[in-house]
Parts: C-alpha cells; sequence; structure tokens
C-alpha cells in the first residue's frame, strides 16, 4: 500500500479535513486552486487571481496547505513517536519548543508527535474562529489576519522540515518522495509568493528551497 494511502479505505488520518471558508467566494476560490494544480504549473497557481481578495485567498489556501501537511504527517505517526523523535527538531541545528500564547506562554520542550498535536489543534482553533476566518458572506477579515496567516505559514514548515530531516529515508523507501517534493514545492511557492515567511525560518531547508526560490 502507497505511505500517503490516496484512495485507501484503510488510510491513517491524523485528523478529518478541513473545508475551505464558505464566505463569500471560498468554495469558488477552492475550485480555482483546484483546476490551476491540475496543469502542473504550480508557480502559476500560487497567483492571486484578477479581481479577487488577498485575503480570501490566503484564507482558503491556508486551509489546503493545512489539510496537506496533515495527511503528510498522519501517514508517518506510526514512524515518529515520542521515542523515536523526542524533540521536535529539523536536525541538530534547529530544535521547535512549543507555546500558544495563551495556555502555553513559555515555550517547552516536547516531542515531535506532541508538538504537531499542540500545532494542528491551534492552527484548526484558528480556523474555526469566524472573526479571524469569517464564514459569512461579506463579514470583514481582522486587521491581524496576514500576520495570524505567517505564524500558520511558519510553524506548518516546522512539520515539513522535521519530516525532511527525520523521515525522509522512510518516504523514499516508499517511493513517494515525488508526492512530498511536489507538496513542498507548492507550499513555499505560495509562501514566496505573499512574503509569509522570513528567510530565516527557513534555514533547516535552504539547500531544498534554493533551487525553488531561483525565480521568485
Amino acid at each position: 500500500m502507497s505511505l500517503f494511502g490516496l484512495g485507501s479505505r484503510n488510510q491513517k488520518t491524523f485528523r478529518p479535513k478541513k473545508n475551505a471558508p464558505s464566505g463569500s467566494k471560498g468554495q469558488q476560490l477552492q475550485r480555482h486552486i483546484d483546476a490551476t494544480l491540475g496543469s502542473g504549473n504550480l508557480r502559476e497557481a500560487v497567483k492571486l487571481p484578477p479581481g479577487e481578495d488577498i485575503n480570501e485567498w490566503l484564507a482558503v489556501n491556508t486551509v489546503d496547505f493545512f489539510n496537506q501537511v496533515n495527511l503528510l504527517y498522519g501517514t508517518l505517526t506510526e514512524f515518529c513517536t515520542s521515542a523515536s523523535c523526542p524533540t521536535m527538531s529539523a536536525g541538530p541545528k534547529f530544535e521547535y519548543r512549543w507555546a500558544d500564547g495563551v495556555q502555553i506562554k513559555k515555550p517547552i520542550e516536547v516531542s515531535a508527535p506532541k508538538y504537531v498535536e499542540y500545532l494542528m489543534d491551534w492552527i484548526e482553533s484558528q480556523l474555526d474562529d469566524e472573526l479571524i476566518f469569517p464564514q459569512k458572506i461579506g463579514a470583514p477579515f481582522p486587521s491581524n489576519f496576514r500576520d495570524v496567516v505567517k505564524i500558520i505559514f511558519k510553524r506548518l514548515f516546522r512539520v515539513y522540515a522535521h519530516i525532511y530531516h527525520s523521515h525522509f529515508q522512510t518516504i523514499v523507501n516508499h517511493k513517494e518522495e515525488r508526492h512530498l517534493n511536489t507538496c513542498f514545492k507548492h507550499f513555499i511557492l505560495f509562501t514566496c509568493e505573499f512574503r509569509l515567511i522570513e528567510r530565516g525560518e527557513l534555514a533547516p531547508l535552504n539547500e531544498l528551497i534554493e533551487p525553488i526560490l531561483v525565480a521568485c
């Protein structure tokens, strides 16, 4: 069975898939994403469609990337355990500690699976908050919306960084590296297009990212 189990009834998913925001343009923009991705041109797929609202575009894509990372990590849960990955890291130079600023204000050291669990719970709470990700047609986005999106993307990148540094051989063994690489390229191109992550944060995967960013 494929590591990512696409189309398989036995597929292990980390959590249920989130739907795109239903407000104003949400579902229409999701169809646009699906159509442009189907063309195979990732650079075009990340661009803001003409005449569309930037916040709507960021919102729909945030949900999309959240689902993508969920699927990728969810298939690795039997390999990423508190025993195999006692810290959330991306190689020896990069360790990530968790804080949400509310329940956990001081960053704490946790295992990789616990970090990802905290992270996905936190992102889900942001996506479900209609004051941040409005669902109703015409409802305004908050003034700090882009800042929230940046934090989400910065933290989703850390999951990619952990997967590549700690679990890439498992993915290669299952011949699924092409799928992972395509998902990651799409993520980085979108991040680059809208300047969502500081370059210093991308350091753990610089060797992978530099060729992608050549044209940015």
